[in-house]
């Protein structure tokens, strides 16, 4: 699966598997403070979290960047 994008490191990982791992290691009250947004400020779910960055590019971009920065 890799060879098919080899300079994508988020090439089969699924937005929810990028939620939970965050959530996991930062916590919703730590990535509210990261990425200033509702669904991670207000009664956060993985549920609410994957409809909201789905609808809105700008906030998964964010997201994403700061996955592939925690796995530095």
């Amino acid at each position: 699966m890799k060879e098919s994008q080899p300079n994508n490191p988020l090439h089969g990982i699924t937005l929810e598997t990028i939620v939970t791992q965050l959530a996991d290691r930062y916590g919703w009250e730590e990535l509210g403070e990261r990425i200033p947004i509702n669904c991670f400020l207000n009664n956060p779910s993985i549920k609410s979290t994957l409809t909201f960055l789905r609808k809105t590019p700008w906030a998964r971009k964010k997201v994403e960047d700061l996955y592939l920065e925690s796995l530095e």
